[in-house]
């Protein structure tokens, strides 16, 4: 069992050991009966391809690095799975690179490509990881790399979002059609595009509705429960509160939930909260939180669905490819009270 290899598995699956070779390193390119032949024998010898035997033969690793900032984060929860089982079927192993944000990290994680330990890059941060000369088109300076969620300022790379404008400016339109007028938010960090295009939406539905933008219900938090709790206590201040409060993130909204609960306030009647991602918690609490649904599996696979297509050779068109988005309207927002 120990010495199994593709000859073996080839007898046992009445196959040649080409098709073994292929069902391991291209599998799209075997008929879905074959494939499952040849992976069941595969599975029940317990064999493993020799990856870095493999890579010395093709010039390819058969991995690709996900540089990702905060793996913890639920918002990626969803993504990571998506490209796991994308990259699986695929015949890729995924290498997740946490990085905490930090610049240095990012380029750690990139240097893997450079280095030949890995083929391709999904980049979910707004830094390009890899140093480039600025006089020069963009993409023929890159490896094949697809950017998800946070933006990068650049036509010149294919790009996987939801349309962060057009989905804050519909929340904060529904809550106008509640009634409210006095609408505070809770942004992310102020060098986040994300966030920069949630506010861009929130000023765009304000001024459509003729509401007068005041600077004083702007708070910026840091994407923590925490911050959406300090970030609620200083709304609470204000002289003329607000009765609706759009929070840039899920865990935002949820932890200015919870203070305001904590300081006998009742959401939604006398304020109402919105959050943004639909994680998984957003409708476990109480009141379950009306968010906008950011469809994270689909983020994922789309993201690494166009990196393979890359990694074949195929032509991918740089830019954006906007996903759709909905909102989902539950306990924790209501009429505007009176």
């Amino acid at each position: 069992m120990a010495t199994i290899g593709i000859k073996e598995i080839a007898t046992l699956a009445k196959v040649s050991p080409a098709t073994v070779s292929r069902v391991i390193s291209s599998p799209e390119l075997v008929s879905k009966k074959t494939l499952n032949k040849v992976k069941k024998v595969i599975d029940e010898m317990g064999y493993r391809p020799n990856r870095i035997g493999a890579s010395l033969r093709t010039r390819k690793s058969g991995n690709i690095v996900a540089i990702i900032p905060d793996i913890t984060n639920p918002v990626n929860a969803g993504i990571i799975r998506a490209i796991e089982q994308g990259a699986q079927s695929a015949g890729y192993s995924i290498l997740l690179g946490d990085t905490q944000n930090l610049e240095e990290r990012e380029r750690h994680y990139a240097d893997l490509v450079l280095a030949g330990q890995a083929d391709g890059v999904l980049l979910f941060c707004s830094r390009i990881p890899f140093k480039t000369d600025p006089n020069q088109p963009l993409a023929g300076q890159l490896p094949p790399l697809v950017n998800g969620n946070e933006r990068i300022d650049s036509d010149e790379i294919v790009q996987v979002a939801v349309d962060n404008v057009a989905a804050a400016k519909a929340a904060v339109e529904y809550l106008i059609d509640q009634g409210h007028t006095r609408i505070a938010v809770v942004t992310g960090p102020d060098d986040v595009p994300s966030s920069k295009e949630r506010l861009e939406g929130y000023h765009y539905a304000l001024q459509g509705a003729g509401i007068a933008i005041d600077n004083n219900l702007q708070l910026a938090g840091d994407y923590t429960a925490e911050s959406g709790k300090s970030c609620a206590e200083k709304l609470l201040l204000l002289r003329d509160r607000p009765t609706a409060i759009f929070c840039f993130n899920d865990e935002m909204a949820i932890g200015v939930m919870k203070l305001l609960q904590r300081q006998g306030f009742n959401v939604p009647n006398d304020v109402s909260v919105m959050g943004f991602d639909d994680i998984h918690y957003a409708d476990l609490v109480t009141p379950a939180l009306t968010t906008v649904h950011q469809p994270l599996h689909e983020i994922g696979s789309t993201c690494i669905k166009l990196l393979i297509q890359q990694l074949k050779g195929q032509v991918v068109q740089p830019g954006r490819q906007f996903l759709p988005f909905t909102l989902k309207i539950r306990a924790s927002t209501g009429p505007a009270p009176r």
